[in-house]
């Protein structure tokens, strides 16, 4: 009889991965917790909801109590002190070295900077005019690894798609002229290959330069930078983003039949790489030292904006659920580390560099978490992991959901722990309410006036709970491939 349970477990617990993975391919997914009584052990259940007291004392003190507002005040004064930090640059390199000092003087450990090699993008002054039929300045702004043009800068007779596919049919008309893409925003992960891959697709057919819709369901004539890629295979062209107002403009004024002239100056270069550093800082295990949970957000910005956002919030509020554990004197059995990233604008640069450099401790890593999709209103999880890591953080969630209606969903979307998530081991970023990101993500927009101090209360409340029991629970966490 009990080998027959045994049996019949280990098939519902196949299944449920089975499940979980294809809907993780497919889509996100929310998760119900009434299967978890199937999948966790009576033992391990009544382990988390020992933790109440622990999760109840943690909520109190960040929503009401002596941490109430604390981590919006500590963004608030690091991005007023330096504003952007992008990548490269000495102003992400003072940023970094006040936040070392701020977490020793706060009591974290092992607080050190990791070398990570950085690109080093410059923008210079950049312009872009149109000429005929009427003359207008177009707000732009350069894309990140993009060429320069000639000092004299390129004057060319434009044409407007709307897709990949109009650029494909009247690819005869193109040589020799400035594509501008007039795409549709659908969403982020769809519509973003028009920044990314616009240029090599308008190169390869002897454009001269493209200019891009940019990247956002919103504007109020604010023009979104970001990371464009070169193939190697067509001539690189420069490359920029103009606002969704001057795409639609000249999109009416192609559909008319006007010829339009357009000048564009950029005057952006690649340097030699430099070097910058990521940022860490812990609460070291009092039992199992050697084993890890990782919270995490990167430190760098984009060169326009204050990086408040993207994200100086999901860094410090990954960083604040540290300094709040501290502060409440409660230590884990395992280490709860924060790493604030470099150079994630640039091409998850940090993170890759890191844990390419921690390979050989991969195997003690419990939990990786991260925030890099704003800091609103938090809704949860999004979780990657087998069935038990799935249910024991919608265990955790549940209990934090005293604060605020709380729940997981699968899978994770955290660009700087991909490479650790890809390789099995669980990874969690927050969720939250966040369907104005993308109005001010990579634009000058991007400023305190998007963080609220109560979302940010409550952010890192979630991440302190879930990273303290997880680092102190007694079951380590299973793989997922």
């Amino acid at each position: 009889m009990f080998l027959r349970i045994e049996i019949l477990m280990l098939i519902f617990s196949f299944t449920f991965n089975v499940i979980i993975q294809v809907k993780c391919k497919n889509s996100h997914w929310n998760f119900n917790a009434s299967s978890c009584s199937n999948v966790l052990s009576p033992e391990v259940i009544n382990e988390i909801n020992k933790y109440s007291p622990v999760v109840n004392q943690i909520i109190n003190t960040a929503i009401n109590g002596s941490f109430k507002g604390k981590t919006w005040h500590e963004l608030a004064d690091f991005v007023d002190e330096f504003g952007s930090r992008f990548t490269g640059t000495q102003n992400l390199e003072n940023a970094i070295d006040y936040v070392l000092a701020k977490s020793r003087d706060l009591g974290l450990e092992n607080v050190h900077g990791e070398s990570a090699p950085v690109p080093r993008w410059v923008r210079g002054q950049e312009s872009a005019t149109l000429l005929s039929p009427r003359e207008k300045d177009i707000k732009m702004l350069g894309l990140g690894y993009s060429v320069g043009t000639s000092p004299e800068g390129i004057t060319a007779e434009a044409i407007v798609v709307k897709s990949f596919e109009e650029l494909e049919m009247r690819a005869e008309e193109v040589a020799g002229k400035i594509v501008v893409y007039n795409q549709k925003y659908e969403s982020y992960g769809k519509t973003v290959i028009y920044r990314s891959k616009g240029a090599d697709a308008a190169a390869a057919h002897g454009a001269v330069a493209v200019l891009i819709r940019s990247i956002t369901p919103f504007s109020i004539y604010s023009p979104h930078t970001g990371m464009m890629d070169y193939s190697g295979k067509v001539v690189k062209i420069p490359a920029a983003c103009i606002t969704i107002e001057d795409a639609n403009l000249l999109g009416r004024m192609a559909i008319r039949g006007r010829n339009i002239t357009i000048k564009l100056v950029m005057q952006a270069q690649q340097l030699p790489d430099g070097e910058s550093r990521n940022v860490v800082a812990e609460i070291t295990g009092s039992g199992k030292p050697n084993k890890v949970v990782v919270v995490s957000g990167h430190i760098d910005s984009w060169d326009v904006g204050q990086g408040a956002m993207d994200d100086g919030g999901g860094a410090f509020t990954s960083w604040s659920s540290l300094v709040l554990l501290k502060s409440l004197n409660l230590r884990a059995k395992r280490t709860i580390r924060s790493i604030m990233w470099t150079a994630e604008e640039m091409g998850i640069i940090g993170a890759n560099y890191y844990i390419q450099q921690h390979k050989a401790e991969e195997k003690d890593l419990q939990l990786v978490m991260e925030s890099d999709i704003g800091t609103f209103m938090p809704l949860g999880w999004e979780a990657t992991g087998s069935p038990e890591v799935i249910c024991i953080l919608s265990k955790i969630t549940k209990m934090i959901s005293t604060m605020t209606p709380l729940g997981v969903k699968m899978p994770h979307s955290g660009p700087d722990i991909e490479g650790w998530v890809n390789a099995g081991i669980p990874g969690a970023s927050l969720w939250n309410k966040n369907e104005r990101y993308f109005w001010f993500h990579h634009s000058e927009g991007d400023t305190m006036n998007v963080e609220a101090p109560e979302n940010l209360d409550m952010a890192t409340a979630l991440f302190a709970a879930t990273a303290y029991i997880a680092a102190d629970i007694s079951l380590d966490f299973p793989r997922h491939n």
